[in-house]
């Protein structure tokens, strides 16, 4: 899978469809694949792909739909004979919802964006994004290629936060701590948890 360096430019809309998941977490600039079989979700996809091609995903966490997300764009979508469709979900955006234009028979968000926040120099975060690739699990006979290539590609990355986010994605485990990545706006807060993430896999290599 090919990762864009940054985000793309593009208008958010003001409102989004959403498709309601449990411990399901799409970060900005990683794919999410989809089977979109329940009739609501077959015309929530139907309007995505006739407006701005764009919808979320709602994260049920301990029973609780969050109020944060990551607004994603469709980016490969296939139609079954039968009416469903495979779909590649690319986040674009982290976002949180401000109220609700509908709840049925999907759900429609009104969204405001998250900006990410730094107080360091791109000399401080390329630093720790370096330590995050160096903290990495070792490529195995069958991760290899993938993970020799995800290296390549994130250390040539010159987007700290994009970086952050597909390290993340990929191999922070605990649903708390991805919650946690999801919702702060601090980009050095998010390296922080990922890093002693990535610490603690080592230490049960």
């Amino acid at each position: 899978m090919d990762y864009p360096s940054s985000q793309a430019s593009i208008t958010l809309p003001d409102t989004i469809g959403m498709i309601v998941l449990e411990d399901c977490y799409l970060l900005p600039g990683c794919f999410l694949p989809l089977y979109i079989f329940e009739q609501r979700y077959r015309d929530m996809l139907e309007h995505a792909l006739n407006t701005s091609r764009m919808f979320c995903v709602g994260t049920i966490s301990d029973g609780k739909l969050l109020n944060v997300s990551t607004a994603g764009l469709v980016r490969a979508c296939k139609k079954q004979e039968d009416g469903t469709s495979h779909v590649m979900l690319y986040g674009m955006s982290r976002i949180k919802f401000t109220g609700w234009k509908q709840h049925e028979p999907y759900r429609i968000a009104t969204i405001e964006e998250i900006p990410t926040l730094t107080d360091s120099s791109l000399t401080e975060l390329e630093v720790l994004k370096a330590r995050a690739l160096d903290l990495l699990p070792a490529a195995t006979a069958e991760t290899g290629d993938s993970m020799n290539s995800l290296r390549r590609v994130l250390a040539e990355m010159k987007c700290a936060d994009r970086a952050c986010d597909i390290l993340s994605y990929h191999f922070v485990r605990e649903s708390v701590h991805l919650e946690q990545i999801l919702s702060e706006p601090k980009l050095e807060k998010r390296y922080s948890i990922l890093l002693n993430e990535l610490e603690r896999l080592q230490t049960l290599a």
